[in-house]
Parts: structure tokens; C-alpha cells; sequence
């Protein structure tokens, strides 16, 4: 069942089952997944199964970056571990708080990519958590505790997310998807970063960023799920929570065209300078702590 909040706490509660990928001990190495499973529509309720009680989940929002943190927990599982994706540095108190209040016990710190228009939480987070470990692809050359890499999973009690490369907003990109299986939450949940936006794509003109990249990563990673798979992106700029497989293939008015209009519409957006860019990336590169060189190899 599926409780709706604001745009700063939206709870979804669904089934469980989350976990991660290479180099620890919660990682799990697979081939990538070919996706094929039936899903719910995009608000929808759940009709399932004990499973699908098992995910607490919360949408929360950092407004001056217009960035979505989002909070999962096997809340069936006695430690109820948790995790966060895209934790921004100024809201960690916040998240923390929540998390305290909820009585989850915080493992895992993600990101999705490098952002360039936010600092990360993920080395405050390690700061104030001890044991909090922080996690991002191989790919984005970037510091961290954790390294993933396609196909991967991450897990959380009895839950896990699967690992997609989705590269061209940065060369670094993945998407987190939820777990295919009955004993896993339905509908399917995909945070995709910056590489879908609700109605929009992230920008391609800078971090080796490429159109013609994101273009392939998204019809092939994301747009391969089932059409009822929940879109939960990093940032929203105009008022929307979260979309569907189905509706962005539908109405999205980049990633709808073919590759070479959508190159055009990409490499014409005459996009001012990320204002943030040059905090924020030599700052996320060593897990957000950029005033603590002694911690760099966090």
C-alpha cells in the first residue's frame, strides 16, 4: 500500500528486499538482469503479499538544489537496515533525525553520479554514523567505500537493488532499480539520477557527459523495464514526485524523439555554467568531505 505525503515525505510502503554490490560484504556480483516482470501503476497500492510491507520508503527534498534523497528500509528484518540515495551535505541532520525517529539503522550511503550541483552527505553521514559505508560506481572514479559496477546488487535485509550503467549525463551515471521477483516490492522502483528526469533528461555537456550515450543507456537500461516500474529521479524542477516507465516513454519530450533529434535538442539547450559545479564535483570526488584532506581515501 502506497501512503501519500508532501513533496518533502512521500512513504510508500512495499515489499522488501535491497542489497549491494562488489567490493563488500553486502555486495553481490551478477551479469546484468534482463528485466521482465508485471508491475503497478505509478501511485498505485500494492495488493501483495507480506512482502510488500517490508519496504518503508520516503521521498524527502533539499529545495535550494531541487535534490530528491530518498530513504529505503527492510523494516521486516529485526536490525531494520536502511539506506539513503543522493544524500545532500546541508539536509543530513534532517535524514538523520528521520532515521532516528523511525528506529532504522543506517548501512549504506549512495549516489547515483558525481553531482555538480550539490555537495554530497555521504562523508557527513560517515562522520556521524559510525559503520555507515559510502557507495558509487566504479565508473565515476570518484572515492568511496564501496564500488559497484552493472549488474551488481546492493541488499538490505531482504531486499536488494540492481545495479543498471546508465552513462551520458556523466560517465559515471547508474540506476538503482528494485528487485524483480514476487518476494520483492511491487511495483518496481527505478531512481535514475540525472539520466531520466519527470518530462526530462539531465544536461550532457559537461562530467564526459555524451547525448548520444544517455540516449542508448536510457531506451536500453531504463525504458526495457516494465512500463508500471516507478521513476523516482534526482531532481524535479516543477512540481512532480515521481512517473512511470510507461509515461515517460509516452510524453517525455527528449527521450521520445530518435537518437539524432534528441542529439540536436541536447547540444542546443544553451544551458548557463552550473553555478556549483566547481564546489561541488572536486568535492564529491572524495565523498563530499572536500575540507578534510586526512579523510580523502573515504
Amino acid at each position: 500500500m502506497v501512503t501519500h505525503f508532501s513533496r518533502f515525505q512521500h512513504l510508500l510502503l512495499l515489499q522488501p528486499r535491497l542489497l549491494f554490490s562488489h567490493q563488500s560484504r553486502g555486495v553481490l556480483r551478477h551479469p546484468p538482469i534482463k528485466t521482465r516482470t508485471v508491475i503497478r501503476s505509478v501511485m498505485g497500492s500494492s495488493s501483495s503479499s507480506s512482502s510488500s510491507s517490508k519496504l518503508l520508503f520516503r521521498q524527502l527534498f533539499e529545495k535550494e538544489s531541487s535534490t530528491f534523497t530518498y530513504l529505503l528500509a527492510d523494516v521486516a528484518h529485526p536490525d531494520k537496515p536502511a539506506l539513503l540515495i543522493d544524500p545532500v551535505d546541508k539536509t543530513v541532520d534532517r535524514d538523520l533525525k528521520l532515521i532516528n525517529e523511525l528506529g532504522l539503522k543506517l548501512v549504506y550511503a549512495m549516489n547515483t553520479h558525481v553531482h555538480a550541483d550539490h555537495v554530497t552527505g555521504t562523508g557527513l553521514l560517515k562522520t556521524k554514523v559510525p559503520g555507515v559505508k559510502s557507495v558509487i560506481s566504479k565508473a565515476s572514479g570518484s572515492k568511496a567505500d564501496m564500488f559497484l559496477e552493472p549488474g551488481d546488487r546492493v541488499s538490505i535485509g531482504d531486499m536488494y537493488l540492481e545495479v543498471r550503467a546508465t552513462p551520458g549525463h556523466t560517465a559515471g551515471c547508474v540506476t538503482y532499480v528494485t528487485g524483480e521477483g514476487a518476494d520483492q516490492p511491487q511495483p518496481r522502483m527505478a531512481f535514475t539520477g540525472d539520466a531520466v528526469l519527470i518530462r526530462g533528461c539531465g544536461r550532457t555537456d559537461f562530467q564526459g557527459g555524451s547525448s548520444d550515450q544517455l540516449y542508448e543507456s536510457v531506451h536500453s537500461q531504463i525504458f526495457t523495464l516494465p512500463k508500471d516500474t516507478l521513476i523516482y529521479p534526482a531532481h524535479d524542477y516543477k512540481g512532480y514526485e515521481v512517473s512511470t516507465v510507461g509515461e515517460e516513454m509516452q510524453h517525455n519530450p527528449r527521450l521520445t524523439k530518435d537518437k539524432e533529434t534528441f542529439k540536436t535538442i541536447m547540444s542546443n539547450l544553451n544551458l548557463a555554467y552550473p553555478k556549483m559545479i566547481d564546489v561541488a564535483v572536486p568535492a564529491n570526488m572524495v565523498c563530499g568531505l572536500q575540507d578534510l584532506p586526512a579523510q580523502a581515501n573515504l
